[in-house]
């Protein structure tokens, strides 16, 4: 199965910032919605940002009401690449982040329902690990 890979996570003091990113193969790239996900330890999957298909004429990106505002999901084209750039960051955004490609629309309805069914659906990285302490 064709994967994804995350890089960019770090430790980080409260109020810092990363900027994630994550690279596939350009079917996936071009063919699905794409978003970015987390799991805090003990906790379920959350759905935080995502992007529709990419041949979507309307590329509004989608957020979890926990990171608008602070956290930006973007891509860039020519590097089939996908971003997340997470700013003020709290110690409650800690945990395993990983961007995840699956049909489906690619807005808030997507991301609560493939971050349900987890690497079970779709494709999805193996995760970078962010920290941030108080």
């Amino acid at each position: 199965q064709e994967q994804l890979m995350e890089s960019g996570g770090d430790s980080v003091q409260a109020g810092g910032s990363l900027k994630l990113s994550c690279t596939g193969s350009r079917f996936i790239y071009t063919t699905y919605p794409m978003g970015w996900f987390r799991q805090a330890p003990g906790k379920e999957y959350e759905g935080i940002a995502a992007l529709g298909r990419l041949s979507r004429r309307d590329g509004r990106p989608s957020y979890a009401d926990s990171v608008k505002g602070r956290f930006t999901i973007s891509r860039d084209n020519a590097k089939s690449t996908l971003y997340l750039e997470m700013n003020g960051l709290k110690p409650e955004d800690t945990g395993k982040y990983y961007c995840a490609a699956a049909p489906g629309d690619g807005d808030v309805n997507w991301l609560v329902a493939l971050a349900a069914q987890g690497p079970d659906l779709g494709h999805w990285g193996q995760g970078t690990q962010v920290t941030v302490s108080a």
